[in-house]
């Protein structure tokens, strides 16, 4: 399956640099493992596409709605980071 979603160019670009290698997304949509994410640059300010799109593979889905690690109150203080690594 394809899924598309827009992306914003600074994270686009670090996708195309190979520096980002992650996604953090609302999981208002179904994505599994094995599917196409195909991400396209979207402006923000002009609201309009740039025409420059890519595919990846998704490799991971990790949801956090139901897994209580963190207390709302430290999610609160502190929010979320994501680490990505190789």
């Amino acid at each position: 399956m394809i899924v598309e979603k827009k992306i914003w160019p600074e994270f686009f670009q670090a996708i195309i640099d190979g520096n980002k290698k992650f996604e953090l997304r609302l999981a208002d949509f179904v994505i599994n493992l094995g599917d196409d994410l195909k991400l396209r640059e979207w402006d923000p300010n002009k609201k309009i596409y740039t025409g420059r799109e890519l595919i990846k593979q998704v490799k991971y889905v990790s949801k956090t709605k139901d897994v209580a690690f963190w207390s709302k109150e430290e999610i609160d203080k502190f929010g979320f980071q994501i680490i990505s690594f190789n």
